[in-house]
C-alpha cells in the first residue's frame, strides 16, 4: 500500500506540471473565479449560478478530474481508418500476424480508450470572453431583482504564469430600493372577495426592500388562494406587478392588478369570460381505466357517497375504502390542494400505474364533471433481488429473495406480499461443521399485508385523519440460521401503524411486535468464542484444579457462583466467572420479545440531489409490557418466563441526528450523531440481539464488528456489547472523476456497560462523564463508485486515538498494516 500511494503522489507531482497541456496557444486557463461585492470578498454561494465559467473543480486543491482529461488527445484519431494513417507501422504489424479485422480492433481499443480519458475527466475551462461579458450582466440582472436598481459590475481578467489566468468580478450594489406604497387593483367582485379574505400573509409589504422573490410568492399565493377558493380558471398570468423605480429616494410604489376575465375558446373562437367559482357537481371513478379499452363500454358501476365508480367487466374495488382516498365530493367548490391530495392519496395505495383527474365544465353553468381515471398494476407480481455481502464475519456472502405481490386482495387496495429468503455465506471463523466453500446459511419465510388505512377495534382508526395516508402493516415471520455462530431460529408477529403527519415528519406505532428467538447450538458456546474459555482456565485452576473442559464450562461456572468460600478467598477469579458467565447467558439464553414502540422522523430533503437538508429519529421502545402481566411463573433467577421461556424486559431509546451541507458544486459535507441506550428492569438479561456494538462499515470503520469496547476494554474477544452507545461521524464527500467519489472521514465513539454489578469490569462501565475519554478515534479515507441505482464503496478506516491503550493512546497504530478495509453498499449514513 505505502508504495502505491508513493506511485499515485509522483503521478500527481507529474500531472501538476501538465494542467495546460490542452490549453492551445495564445489562450488561457481559467485558475480563479473571485466575485468582490463592495469591496469584500463574496460568501453567497448562489451568485456561482450567474457565472458562466467557474474553475476546474479541485480535490484538496488538486484539478484531478483535468488531469485526468489532459491523459487523453482530444486530436487524436476518431476512426479506424484514420488510426491506421497515423499509426501505419502498428496497424500493419497486426495486419500481418493476425487479420486487417483484428488491425481495426485494436484501432478501435486505442480510441475508445483515448475517449475514456476525455469523457470520464474534466475539460479545461478556457477563458471565454463573451461569456465573461455574459456573467457580467447577469450579475447586473441579479442585483436588479434584489432592489439594487442602479448596480454597476465590471470585471477583470489578470494574466498569470504558464498560460493561467484569473476573472475578478467587481459589484458596486449603490442603494437598494424599498417599497412603499402598495395598490391593489381587483375589478372582479367574485375575486376582490376572496383576495380580502387574506392580506395578511402577502409577501409585499411597506418598508421591506424590494426584492423579485417576494414577487414571485406573492403571484403563487394568490394564485393558490383563488384556485382553492373554486377559481377553477385562474392562471398566474392574470396578475400583473407595476413597480415605479423613477423615484429619486430610493422608495418604490407598486401597482398589483389581477384581471377579472380569462381568454378561452368557444366554437373555435377565442373569447374573455369573467372569473368565477366553480362547484363540484359529478364525480366519476373509472377503475380499470386504459387507453386501448377507453371506447368499449363500462358494464358495471355502483355509486357510493354521491360518487360514481364504473369498470368495463366487475368493479374490484370496494367504494367504501376507495373513496377513503378521495377527498374531492359533490356540491364542494373547487380546490387544487383537494385535487393534488385525492392524486398524491391513490398513488399511495401502490394499485394503480397512472392517475388522471380531469375536469369537465358544464355548459351555461357553474359546475364541473370530475372524472378520475385509474389503471390499476397487475394483480400479481414476483419480484426477485440478489445481493452480495461481506464483513468480517462473512467473507463473502450471497442473498437471494424471492417475493409475491397480491395487490387488491380483500378489494380495499391491500397488498399482501410473501417473501423467501436464502443465504450463503463464507464466514472467517474456524468453528464452522459444514464443508465446502459456503459453510453456512440463512433460510427465511415472511408474509406481510399493508392496509391503507388504520384498522383497529373501538373506532380507534378515527384518531389519525386519512390526510395523514394511515397505514396498518401485519406480518409473520420466522427464520433459521446454521453455522454462524450458535446456530439459531427466530419467529416474529407484528402490528405496526404508520402516519405522515406532514411532508417532512412521520410517526410509526410498534403497537404489537413480538419476536421468539431460540438458540438451537448452546453446547458449542466455548468452541465458538474460545476467548472466553481461556478466561475460565486460572479459575479452574484455583478451584481446586477441577478438571475443566470446554463441554462442562457451564457446570462449572454455576458451581463458581454457587461457592461463598471461593467467593471470600478469590473474589478476582469469582467476580470474572460472573463475568464470563453473563457474556454466555448473553449469547445462549431463549427469549421472548414482546415489544410497543414509538418512532418520530422528521426529514426535511426535498429530493434525492437535496445535499443541504436535516434529518432526526427517535425511536421509543419497551419490551416485557402487557404480556409479563400475562404470566406468574419465574425462573431461578427471578425472571418472568413463558413455557420456561424468559420474557425480555427492557427501555430502549434510540436518538439519530444528521446534517448535510452542500459546500460547493461537487462536494458535501455530513455530519451525523447517534446515542442509544437499553436498560433490563425485572432481572431480565437484555438479549444478544437488542445489544449495542461498535465497529463495522456503516460505525467506527477504523475497527471490525464486535471488535471495540466496551470502554477501554482492551479488544480480543469475538464479541463485545453493551447497553449504551454514543456514535458521531463527520465526512467530506467529493467527486473525483466521472461516476468515482472520494471521502476524507472522522469516526467518534464508543460502547459502554449502564450496571453496577460487580461482575463486570470497571473498565467497561460508563460510571460518570469521566469515562468518556474512553472514545475512540477513527479516521480515514474512501472511495465511493456511484451506479446510479447504488454506490459500491470502499473506505480506509485508521485507528487514531485507542481507549484500550496504556499511555500514548494517539496515532500508536495510524498506519496502513493496523487499518480496516471495509466494503459496503450506499453511503454510511
Amino acid at each position: 500500500m505505502k508504495k502505491v500511494s508513493y506511485s499515485l503522489f509522483i503521478f500527481l507531482i507529474l500531472a501538476s506540471c501538465n494542467s495546460v497541456k490542452r490549453v492551445p496557444e495564445k489562450e488561457h486557463l481559467l485558475r480563479t473565479t473571485t466575485i468582490l461585492v463592495d469591496g469584500k470578498k463574496n460568501r453567497n454561494s448562489d451568485l456561482l449560478d450567474y457565472v458562466l465559467q467557474k474553475p476546474n473543480s479541485r480535490t484538496l486543491g488538486i484539478p484531478i478530474s483535468l488531469y485526468f482529461h489532459n491523459l487523453g488527445n482530444p486530436n487524436s484519431p476518431k476512426t479506424p481508418k484514420a488510426w491506421a494513417t497515423l499509426h501505419p507501422k502498428k496497424y500493419n504489424f497486426f495486419k500481418s500476424i493476425f487479420s486487417e479485422k483484428q488491425s481495426i480492433g485494436v484501432a478501435k481499443s486505442y480510441i475508445n480508450f483515448n475517449n475514456w480519458f476525455l469523457n470520464s475527466g474534466e475539460s479545461p475551462v478556457i477563458i471565454n470572453d463573451l461569456k465573461t461579458s455574459r456573467t457580467v450582466t447577469n450579475l447586473n440582472s441579479y442585483y436588479i431583482t434584489q432592489g439594487y436598481f442602479k448596480n454597476k459590475v465590471t470585471a477583470k481578467k489578470d494574466t498569470l504564469k504558464n498560460k493561467k489566468a484569473k476573472i475578478t468580478y467587481s459589484v458596486s450594489r449603490g442603494n437598494p430600493y424599498f417599497l412603499d406604497t402598495i395598490t391593489r387593483q381587483i375589478p372582479s367582485s367574485v375575486l376582490k372577495a376572496i383576495y380580502q379574505r387574506d392580506t395578511i400573509n402577502t409577501f409585499l409589504k411597506t418598508g421591506d426592500q424590494y426584492n423579485d422573490q417576494n414577487f414571485i410568492k406573492e403571484a403563487a399565493r394568490i394564485t393558490k388562494l383563488f384556485r382553492n377558493s373554486g377559481v377553477y380558471n385562474f392562471i398566474d398570468n392574470a396578475i400583473r406587478f407595476y413597480p415605479d423605480s423613477t423615484r429619486t429616494d430610493y422608495k418604490t410604489n407598486v401597482l398589483v392588478s389581477i384581471a377579472d376575465k380569462y381568454l378561452t375558446e368557444e366554437n373555435g373562437k377565442n373569447v374573455y369570460k369573467p372569473f368565477e367559482k366553480k362547484t363540484i357537481g359529478k364525480i366519476n371513478v373509472y377503475t380499470d381505466y386504459s387507453y386501448n379499452t377507453e371506447s368499449e363500454p363500462y358494464l358495471d358501476s355502483v355509486s357510493y357517497n354521491g360518487i360514481k365508480y364504473f369498470a368495463h367487466q366487475k368493479i374490484k374495488y370496494n367504494p367504501k375504502y376507495l373513496s377513503q382516498s378521495i377527498f374531492i365530493k359533490p356540491n364542494q367548490i373547487y380546490s387544487d390542494t383537494l385535487r393534488n391530495l385525492t392524486r398524491s392519496h391513490l398513488k399511495s395505495l401502490k394499485n394503480f400505474k397512472s392517475i388522471n383527474i380531469k375536469y369537465t365544465e358544464v355548459a351555461d353553468s357553474d359546475l364541473l364533471i370530475a372524472d378520475i381515471r385509474l389503471t390499476p398494476n397487475e394483480k400479481y407480481s414476483i419480484g426477485t433481488d440478489t445481493e452480495l455481502t461481506h464483513s468480517n464475519i462473512r467473507k463473502l456472502g450471497v442473498s437471494e429473495k424471492f417475493s409475491i405481490t397480491n395487490r387488491n386482495t380483500f378489494k380495499g387496495a391491500e397488498l399482501f406480499k410473501f417473501s423467501f429468503i436464502g443465504s450463503f455465506f463464507n464466514t472467517s471463523t474456524q468453528f464452522s461443521n459444514s464443508s465446502g466453500f459456503f459453510n453456512a446459511w440463512e433460510l427465511g419465510v415472511d408474509a406481510s399485508l399493508e392496509i391503507p388505512r388504520f384498522f383497529a377495534p373501538f373506532g380507534l382508526n378515527r384518531l389519525v385523519p386519512k390526510e395523514m395516508s394511515p397505514r396498518t402493516i401485519l406480518s409473520l415471520g420466522s427464520g433459521i440460521q446454521k453455522n454462524i455462530g450458535l446456530d439459531k431460529q427466530a419467529v416474529t408477529a407484528v402490528i405496526d401503524y404508520k402516519w405522515d403527519f406532514n411532508k417532512r415528519k412521520s410517526i410509526n406505532l410498534e403497537l404489537f411486535n413480538i419476536q421468539y428467538i431460540r438458540n438451537l447450538n448452546t453446547s458449542e458456546y466455548f468452541n465458538i468464542y474460545d476467548s472466553e474459555f481461556e478466561k475460565l482456565v486460572p479459575i479452574a485452576q484455583k478451584f481446586n484444579n477441577y478438571n475443566l473442559t470446554k463441554t462442562n464450562a457451564p457446570t462449572f461456572m454455576s458451581l463458581v457462583k454457587a461457592d461463598s468460600n471461593f467467593q471470600t478467598n478469590n473474589p478476582t477469579e469469582y467476580n470474572e466467572n460472573g463475568n464470563v458467565n453473563n457474556r454466555y447467558n448473553i449469547i445462549t439464553s431463549n427469549f421472548i420479545i414482546p415489544t410497543i414502540a414509538y418512532s418520530y422522523t422528521y426529514n426535511n430533503q426535498t429530493n434525492y440531489k437535496d445535499n443541504n437538508f436535516s434529518f432526526f429519529r427517535i425511536r421509543v421502545a419497551n419490551s416485557g409490557n402487557f404480556v409479563s402481566l400475562l404470566s406468574n411463573q419465574k425462573n431461578s433467577t427471578g425472571v418472568k418466563t413463558i413455557s420456561n421461556t424468559p420474557i425480555a424486559q427492557y427501555f430502549k431509546t434510540d436518538i439519530e441526528y444528521k446534517q448535510f451541507w452542500d459546500v460547493s458544486r461537487n462536494s458535501v459535507l455530513g455530519f451525523r450523531s447517534s446515542l442509544g441506550v437499553v436498560l433490563a428492569y425485572g432481572n431480565s438479561d437484555i438479549p444478544f440481539t437488542k445489544s449495542y456494538f461498535a465497529g463495522g462499515s456503516n460505525d467506527i470503520r477504523a475497527w471490525k464488528t464486535y471488535e471495540l469496547g466496551p470502554g477501554s476494554t482492551a479488544p480480543g474477544l469475538e464479541y463485545n456489547v453493551g447497553n449504551f452507545k454514543f456514535l458521531t461521524s463527520l465526512e467530506y464527500r467529493f467527486d473525483l472523476i466521472s461516476s468515482l467519489k472520494g471521502a476524507l472521514f472522522i469516526d467518534v465513539g464508543n460502547i459502554w456497560e449502564l450496571t453496577d454489578s460487580r461482575f463486570v469490569d470497571s473498565k467497561a462501565k460508563l460510571n460518570s462523564f469521566e469515562a468518556l475519554k474512553q472514545m475512540a478515534v477513527g479516521s480515514g479515507f474512501g472511495a465511493r463508485y456511484d451506479f446510479n441505482f447504488l454506490v459500491l464503496r470502499l473506505d480506509v478506516g485508521f485507528k487514531t486515538h485507542e481507549p484500550y491503550l496504556i499511555g500514548n493512546k494517539w496515532f500508536k497504530n495510524f498506519n496502513f498494516n493496523n487499518a480496516v478495509y471495509n466494503i459496503g453498499i450506499n453511503y454510511p449514513f
